[in-house]
């Protein structure tokens, strides 16, 4: 049997949990299993190299950037392969370069291509355990890149992919998938179980226990995933194509602060504008979230969305630059002290007034609404940041998905 293992930074912060992580792995490789570890960096280490790259040049490069990012991965993993040796069992780590693990040019996002998969089995086919750093490729250039926060759970699941594993695990510091955030809503419950499509729901607005990608590619190459903690041996919660059980009208709320508001005043009311809007910002890579057009009047239109608030600032110059050609606005606002909150839950689709009964609730706990986004499964509000806490636990009970 082969078990791709993934561990986020928390699970490997101190040399106490570096062991921890260790003695676990161990315990499936000597059971026979072929083990493969996905490692990232330790616990803050990514905040910690952003913070010495900005007090050096607050305007870096994301090449020099993503160069500089990828050391914390392999810190993990080497010192992980060490930790291994030291209790008797061999071990190897290796980095995106040796595994060859190829992406596409961007830096700082790059998006997985290929992964050569023959120096990782020929490390197994040695009776090792093979350590290899989450978040990271190298592209036509042979530089390297990294997939966006989080992007060690895509390595994971795309390793598991390439190598047909038997599981894939994806270990953080909490256990398992909840209905809410518990740091903000106390009475959140654990899940058994949750679907791709509701998973990839739940990550692409703000729940941090997957990156979004990942699941997106677990979905795609039907790689069942377990979410559980490297803290303890609780089972975690299963995320895979269909559930056993019926349905839940709701399955989790989640939030997303990293979010701000773009309003763009006074465009031409003409066909072709929004499509030039938005082309401009995706050509620089920026994804756009929930879209508001007002109703044209005197011959002009407004247009509203979010982007990630840490993107929010290129948009604004992006817009800038094109604001007396191709764009013709007369008034540019950016709103950050924005959130977005959204219910999730695959049994949405057959059931009516689920937007009623989330807008209820925030009205009877005066949280008000800006803008609103739905689909088959979510539906998405965005409010102002300070109320997130309060909308989050309004909401859950009104579900009362705590008692599931």
């Amino acid at each position: 049997m082969l078990i791709v293992k993934k561990f986020g930074g928390t699970s490997v912060a101190d040399k106490e949990r570096i062991f921890n992580v260790a003695n676990r792995c161990i315990e499936d490789y000597q059971k026979g299993h072929q083990v493969v570890v996905v490692l990232s960096a330790m616990g803050k280490m990514t905040d910690v190299l952003l913070a010495q790259a900005k007090d050096i040049n607050p305007n870096a490069s994301k090449r020099e950037l993503d160069m500089l990012l990828t050391t914390g991965e392999q810190t993990s993993v080497a010192l992980m392969a060490m930790a291994m040796d030291s209790l008797g069992v061999p071990a190897v780590s290796l980095n995106a370069f040796q595994v060859a693990m190829n992406t596409t040019e961007t830096y700082s996002n790059a998006r997985l291509k290929r992964i050569d998969t023959d120096r990782i089995k020929h490390e197994l086919s040695n009776k090792k355990i093979v350590i290899v750093t989450g978040f990271q490729g190298i592209n036509k250039y042979d530089d390297y890149t990294t997939l966006g926060r989080g992007g060690s759970d895509t390595t994971a699941v795309a390793l598991a992919s390439a190598l047909r594993a038997d599981a894939c695990e994806i270990y953080t510091d909490v256990d398992g998938v909840y209905t809410a955030d518990p740091r903000i809503v106390k009475n959140a419950s654990k899940l058994d179980e949750i679907t791709y499509d509701e998973m990839l729901e739940l990550a692409s607005l703000g729940a941090g226990v997957l990156h979004n990608r990942s699941v997106e590619m677990a979905k795609k190459y039907g790689v069942q995933l377990v979410v559980r903690s490297s803290l303890n041996r609780t089972e975690g919660t299963v995320v895979k194509e269909v559930v056993k059980m019926e349905k839940m009208l709701v399955s989790g709320v989640a939030c997303d602060k990293n979010t701000a508001r773009i309003s763009v005043i006074g465009l031409e009311d003409k066909p072709g504008v929004a499509f030039k809007l938005f082309n401009h910002l995706a050509n620089h890579g920026i994804n756009v979230d929930i879209i508001l057009q007002s109703v044209g009047r005197d011959g002009t239109k407004d247009i509203s969305f979010t982007v990630a608030e840490d993107a929010a600032d290129e948009a604004m110059e992006i817009i800038e630059r094109h604001r007396t050609g191709s764009l013709k606005c007369s008034e540019m606002e950016v709103e950050k002290n924005v959130a977005k909150v959204s219910v999730v839950g695959a049994g949405m689709m057959t059931n009516a007034g689920v937007a009623a009964k989330m807008f209820e609730a925030l009205y009877d706990a005066n949280v008000n609404i800006k803008q609103i986004s739905t689909s088959e499964i979510r539906v998405t509000v965005l409010i102002d940041e300070k109320y997130v806490d309060t909308a989050m636990n309004a909401v859950h009970e009104a579900f009362a998905l705590g008692s599931n």
